[in-house]
């Protein structure tokens, strides 16, 4: 009984299984390229290294060039990943670095994929990984790009299950293209109708690392060093025509403590807990005097908008001085709505603790504007008067706007004002406000954007962060604070048409950025380009990504009846059961078409059922020499003539030779007639 048993387990166990095809693991190989293409800004250099070689070492050991690493190596070569892993990570553990760690173990599978077991389990993670892109990267082409990664995948599973097909590429993107459209419109259907829910939790995208735009603080060059980018910050539709260029303020953060090198907060932004932004502003249809801006990830908390806003929507809240904060860092894009109100001045007039606040600078440094301050207060009999002069200096006298200033380590404001004469909107603006409030008149920098070119067709506004501005806010007794910009004076164009028109003389515009297209402003047909790719993702973005719930109950107003959330997930079901009632309608008829045009495929199916008539249990999907087998199981007889049938078909459809798939030659059927009937008295024999 032992031996019994012993024999009965070793036939149960799975034998060795068979190995990967080249041509399967290639296209596996290069839908894995493709899905890293996403994240190939964030991942560090020596990851990105790393896949590349572990995934070109399966390959060399595919063609025989190389063997694969034994157990030890393997161990090896984990550790020392880890470890580098950890070293670059230090401590920092977040969805972006738990992304990484992923990649790592996405690269270290590749050692052990050696059969079709490990392919499988490999492809199924590389699906994953283009789950995990979306988490960083959302747009349209990205998007693209990971279908298109998948579908490499899903040939290469097709190469894999019939690696010698004839035509087996072309029939398979053909089929891939059939499943697609058969699917996409239920996809569509579920995206439009299924009830968008909040998550019920919410997961931290923050990661610490630098992003390109404005900080909560400011030395002098950090602004110019943003000109040099020409990376989006945020794009803005109105419900009217778009404001003027010289009304384009955005305004961001307030910056009123300066050390003497550096402008920072009063008080800087409190840490909030690990949360998520609410990504939809969306409340309806834009009012005359409202706006949308859709926000690319900052990992900030600052809204920005322009002066005199109210929140209309509920994912930013209004702090002090009328800017606008986001409850969490804006760590994916984000879309908020506010309205134009009328401006109200200040009644109220400033604690002594605002003035001292708005008055602050450092007990020494810059003697010379500290003196000039003086002299101007003596000189004027108000502060209106003051700010007046101190702007007619800035358009009078020599003063320039350029992304090319002289280094001012030591008294910059003394530096700026009376020897260098050239400087960036933050060095005027910093220098304003010490010269103000040395004159005894509380003033502030504001940071920024300022400008915005307007996007294809005019319908909204590009703001980039080469268009990051900083300014001077004054307090007056009889007006509240007001605004001043020492840039306007200096180069009037700057505010008028933009920077590109403001250092077109010294030609520093985006002067290291080769591959922007707003470097080419002067090419139309690249402009163009760029203005309608970027329309394409903006729309995208605001209709596809950003169609959360309120957007989907706005869109489901527009339909007869007072549709409910449970009213849309009733219609939601209906609709798509009605969808599958027709695909399998469809897919039905053609089968039916299929099998009345190809006799072979018409006997094959009439084989299956003699065979299930006769008690012999089939499951779909069975191979006909799977089918063979089950016979043979209960007639030795019977099993030997299926056999023979089936592979007669097997060699009539894969045989190689130049067959008529559809109608089948005479002669084969004919010998499958005669073996139908030849098996059907088989099994009445065998009872």
């Amino acid at each position: 009984m032992k031996r019994l048993a012993r024999s009965r387990h070793r036939r149960q166990e799975p034998g060795p299984q068979p190995p990967v095809p080249g041509p399967a693991l290639l296209w596996l190989i290069a839908g894995f390229w493709v899905l890293l293409t996403p994240q190939w800004d964030r991942l560090p250099l020596w990851l990105l290294a790393t896949c590349v070689v572990l995934a070109g070492w399966r390959w060399l050991s595919q063609v025989g060039r190389v063997r694969l690493p034994g157990l030890g190596v393997k161990s090896l070569i984990m550790v020392a990943l880890i470890a580098t892993y950890g070293i670059t990570v230090n401590g920092h553990f977040t969805v972006d670095t738990a992304a990484s760690f992923f990649v790592i173990a996405v690269a270290l599978k590749w050692l052990e994929t050696r059969s079709e077991r490990d392919y499988y389990v490999l492809f199924f993670i590389l699906v994953y990984l283009s789950t995990v892109n979306f988490l960083f990267e959302q747009g349209i082409l990205w998007t693209l790009v990971n279908l298109g990664g998948v579908l490499l995948l899903l040939i290469g599973l097709q190469v894999l299950n019939a690696p010698d097909l004839p035509h087996a590429l072309r029939q398979g993107w053909r089929r891939l293209g059939g499943m697609f459209l058969k699917s996409l419109p239920v996809v569509v259907l579920l995206f439009l109708f299924f009830p968008r829910l909040e998550p019920l939790w919410s997961v931290p995208l923050v990661t610490g690392t630098a992003r390109t735009g404005i900080s909560d603080t400011m030395a002098p060059g950090d602004i110019s060093s943003l000109a040099q980018s020409s990376e989006r910050a945020f794009r803005v539709s109105f419900g009217s025509e778009l404001p003027p260029s010289d009304q384009r303020y955005w305004r961001g953060l307030i910056l009123d403590r300066f050390d003497g090198d550096r402008w920072s907060q009063w008080q800087p932004t409190p840490q909030r807990a690990p949360g998520r932004v609410l990504a939809d502003g969306g409340v309806g249809e834009l009012g005359p005097d409202e706006y949308d801006v859709l926000m690319d990830p900052s990992g900030r908390r600052w809204a920005f908008s322009l002066e005199n806003s109210r929140a209309v929507s509920d994912n930013v809240i209004a702090g002090d001085w009328g800017l606008f904060r986001f409850r969490r860092p804006a760590d994916t894009p984000v879309r908020y709505r506010l309205a134009m109100a009328d401006p109200k001045p200040d009644q109220q007039p400033l604690t002594e603790l605002q003035k001292r606040r708005f008055l602050q600078l450092p007990t020494t440094g810059n003697p010379r504007a500290r003196a000039f301050a003086g002299e101007l207060r003596r000189q004027t009999r108000s502060s209106q008067e003051l700010i007046d002069r101190l702007l007619m200096r800035f358009r009078d006298q020599p003063y320039f706007y350029t992304l090319r200033p002289p280094a001012m380590p030591v008294n910059g404001v003394d530096t700026l004002l009376f020897e260098a004469m050239r400087g960036f909107c933050a060095h005027y603006a910093g220098a304003t406000t010490f010269v103000l409030r040395a004159a005894g008149i509380p003033a502030r920098v504001v940071v920024g954007y300022q400008g915005g070119q307007a996007g294809a067709g005019g319908d909204y506004l590009i703001v980039r962060q080469y268009d990051a501005h900083a300014w001077v806010e004054a307090w007056l007794p009889d007006s509240g604070w007001i605004r001043l910009d020492p840039t306007a004076a200096i180069a009037p164009s700057r505010i008028q048409s933009g920077l590109r028109d403001a250092v077109a003389a010294e030609g520093s515009f985006l002067e290291n950025s080769w591959t922007s297209p707003q470097r080419y402003g002067d090419v139309a047909l690249i402009q163009w380009a760029s203005l309608q790719l970027d329309k394409l993702n903006y729309q995208w973005q605001r209709w596809v990504v950003g169609y959360q719930g309120q957007t989907q109950m706005n869109l489901m107003s527009r339909l007869p009846g007072n549709i409910s959330l449970t009213d849309l997930g009733y219609l939601t079901a209906g609709l798509v059961a009605l969808v599958l009632l027709l695909i399998g309608g469809v897919t039905a008829w053609r089968q039916r078409r299929l099998l009345a045009r190809d006799p072979v495929a018409r006997l094959v199916a009439r084989w299956r059922r003699d065979i299930g008539r006769a008690g012999i249990g089939l499951q779909d999907g069975q191979t006909p020499f799977q089918v063979a087998d089950a016979v043979a199981r209960h007639s030795p007889q019977a099993g030997a003539i299926a056999r023979d049938f089936a592979r007669t078909v097997n060699n009539h459809y894969y045989g190689g030779h130049d067959t008529d798939a559809h109608n089948g030659s005479r002669q084969t059927l004919m010998r499958l007639k005669r073996l139908l009937q030849s098996q059907k008295q088989a099994l009445k024999l065998s009872g």
